[in-house]
């Protein structure tokens, strides 16, 4: 009987799938031997094969599943469901449950000639049975786990591409609420740098719906537009916008740009939104009454922009998981927000060619860099003087 040749030679029927698994996938048959693999779903088609030959043969299908199914409530469908969803998560192709199931059945039929073994029809039709159900089941969970695979992934860039989006506008719309006020208050003229500001917030507003309906449209984003721009005269623009930023944290802040003539070609409201979403940063986190700096300089072929605070470190944490989307590092009253800051910023400052990285300073703070290619440098003037703002302070 084939319940008692698969019982007698299971061990070996194990061994020749494994070596057929080995030669196809390079070496990985750790699945074969978990919890839902081959010697389980071996032990099922031993005691369906079992059953069919007592005096209660309709037993069989409580194990395997009838012909054609449904299965998946039998014992052999619950694991083999199990199997399928263990293929998914572990990133294994639906080719593979096919292949484990028809392993068994190469092994079985290949061993049965070598030992010269026959198999009865009915019991060759038991075990097709069990060899369908199972593929079925199998292969029909582990299509389900990709399918909720795909769609949480769909869920998680739409997402991020909300978010960023809030984001970036409700950094324009505090620069021009903070303009506006000021404007308002006597503190700044219509017509200075403080108008400037509110005129580009606006307009930054402007882009970013219009962005937004392009992409909504046509289902594509939209190139960045690249500029040579002095450096100083963007951080000008900056200042004066962030100035109001500080005053609320009652903290000081001050622009440095060592040199004369440093230039970048990129966008520039990406670098502005990078520079202003790191200076939000250091604003929320560095400690009441103390200071932030921006440092603009050059070195080599590269500008590089230091922002530092005094937060008082970044202590234990990763330092690449403060720039991934949606992560919160800080789970104290500054953790406000979607977490979104820091990952904009790096991948504004990637899309024109350069890099953000963060270094630790123990016990005081922290410097972000922002490294871009530089356009030109005339290092004749004066250095390390620092950027005036219209802001009354």
């Amino acid at each position: 009987m084939l319940y008692i040749f698969l019982a007698n030679y299971r061990d070996a029927l194990i061994d020749r799938c494994l070596i057929k698994v080995a030669r196809r996938s390079g070496g990985h048959t750790e699945h074969i031997l978990s919890t839902a693999g081959v010697p389980l779903f071996l032990d099922q088609v031993i005691q369906t094969l079992k059953l069919e030959q007592s005096s209660t043969p309709q037993a069989g299908s409580l194990v395997s599943g009838p012909a054609g199914g449904p299965s998946k409530n039998s014992g052999l469908g619950r694991l083999a469901i199990k199997h399928g969803r263990e293929l998914s998560d572990k990133g294994f192709t639906i080719e593979q449950v096919v292949h484990d199931y028809g392993d068994l059945c190469q092994a079985i039929m290949d061993l049965a000639l070598e030992l010269e073994v026959s198999i009865e029809v009915e019991e060759f039709r038991t075990l097709n049975r069990c060899l369908d159900n199972a593929i079925a089941d199998a292969v029909t969970e582990f299509s389900d786990q990709r399918r909720l695979i795909n769609n949480d992934r769909e869920q998680q860039a739409l997402n991020h591409r909300i978010g960023t989006l809030a984001h970036e506008l409700r950094a324009h719309i505090n620069a021009a609420v903070h303009s506006y006020a000021a404007i308002k208050s006597g503190q700044a003229g219509i017509a200075g740098a403080t108008s400037r500001v509110l005129d580009r917030s606006l307009k930054g507003m402007r882009a970013l719906v219009d962005q937004t309906f392009a992409e909504a449209k046509n289902n594509v984003v939209l190139p960045a537009s690249h500029e040579v721009m002095l450096i100083d005269g963007l951080l000008g623009e900056i200042n004066n916008a962030m100035a109001f930023g500080a005053d609320a944290k009652k903290c000081k802040f001050e622009i440095y740009i060592v040199g004369i003539g440093l230039a970048v070609k990129a966008d520039r409201e990406l670098i502005s939104s990078a520079i202003t979403n790191l200076l939000h940063n250091a604003f929320k986190f560095t400690r009441p009454g103390s200071e932030v700096t921006l440092t603009a300089y050059a070195e080599a072929d590269n500008l590089l922009i230091d922002i530092q605070d005094h937060c008082g470190g970044l202590g234990a944490i990763n330092r690449e998981e403060m720039f991934l989307p949606f992560k919160q590092l800080n789970s104290g009253k500054s953790a406000t927000g979607l977490g979104l800051g820091l990952s904009i910023s790096r991948r504004a400052v990637e899309a024109n060619g350069g890099s953000l990285t963060v270094r630790d300073l123990p016990g005081s703070g922290c410097v972000f860099t922002i490294s871009l290619p530089l356009h030109s440098l005339t290092d004749t003037g004066l250095q390390g003087q620092p950027v005036q703002s219209d802001v009354e302070k």
